[in-house]
């Protein structure tokens, strides 16, 4: 019996066909319609936008400044031997074509942060899937003044995900980095550090983070004697809770997540959502403690 001949021209109706169920007709024409803006294109941006683009989005800008690395073949899902040395937002658009060759799709390097007013003037949803802390100060503080909407992760060892919008608090205040007031391009190292210090407090207080991850190597981490950790799992599933709420907001749909956000615990297979004020309080002295003690290793 002879097999059935293969389709080999692409139709964007037949790509997300077998979407309808899940969205209608006309969410699906909202998918393809609204536009999304993702800064980083590696790790969780890169598992982000291939489901945004296999869900059926179809109007994007993307920015990065960096190259493919061998080290980024452990979790960067279009990162291949092929590609090193490659710009990873020119790699990642190729890879997006070949998943919609109709794809409308801009690609942008250093010069995105002197576009961001013009970009965040016509598109109001943003990925925030970036290391640059500085960068991402400038990303958040002009979303507020254009009214956008930004879906982030913490930098943590189980998979995150918030969303934070116009009116909400920036991560800056949230977390009390000490670089209010301060221009984003005058960040000193010293900043740098009290902002990622500030953002792994949080991250331990709120969730069961320390269970699952060898101190001993984030003391080395914090001292600056290597890399930060990354792992595929927590990566790509933290890329795929962003895009699942950017497809929420796109969607109109209820339960996207608030400015807090919550963590998911792929070992324990539960949903950790942050702690009240009050537990908060009680273990954060303890936290802050053992984060000093891995400080002081430097």
């Amino acid at each position: 019996m002879a097999a059935e001949p293969v389709t080999t021209t692409f139709s964007y109706a037949e790509m997300v066909q077998r979407n309808l169920g899940f969205v209608s007709a006309a969410e699906q024409e909202r998918l393809r319609r609204t536009p999304v803006f993702c800064c980083g294109t590696g790790g969780m941006g890169g598992a982000a936008l291939q489901t945004l683009v296999r869900a059926g989005c179809g109007r994007l800008v993307i920015a990065d400044l960096d190259r493919f690395e061998v080290s980024n073949l452990n979790r960067q899902v279009f990162a291949g031997m092929g590609v090193m040395g490659q710009p990873k937002a020119e790699v990642t658009a190729r890879a997006l074509r070949e998943i919609d060759p109709e794809l409308e799709l801009r690609v942008l390097g250093r010069e995105w942060t002197r576009e961001l007013d013009a970009l965040l003037g016509e598109i109001k949803l943003v990925v925030n899937a970036m290391d640059d802390t500085a960068a991402a100060l400038h990303l958040y503080r002009r979303a507020r003044v254009h009214g956008a909407t930004v879906v982030d992760a913490y930098s943590s060892p189980l998979p995150s995900v918030f969303v934070v919008r116009p009116a909400d608090p920036r991560p800056e205040e949230r977390l009390g980095f000490p670089t209010l007031g301060t221009e984003w391009e005058r960040i000193t190292d010293a900043q740098r550090d009290a902002c990622r210090r500030a953002e792994a407090l949080h991250v331990l207080v709120h969730s069961s983070s320390a269970r699952h991850f060898d101190l001993g190597v984030a003391g080395e981490v914090f001292a600056g004697r290597r890399p930060r950790p990354s792992f595929a799992p927590v990566v790509i599933m933290a890329g795929n809770l962003m895009a699942a709420e950017l497809l929420k907001l796109v969607l109109g749909r209820s339960g996207v997540t608030d400015d807090r956000g919550y963590f998911f615990n792929p070992w324990t297979a539960k949903v950790e959502r942050p702690r009240s004020a009050l537990a908060a309080f009680a273990v954060r002295r303890l936290v802050r403690a053992k984060l000093e003690a891995l400080t002081r290793a430097r």
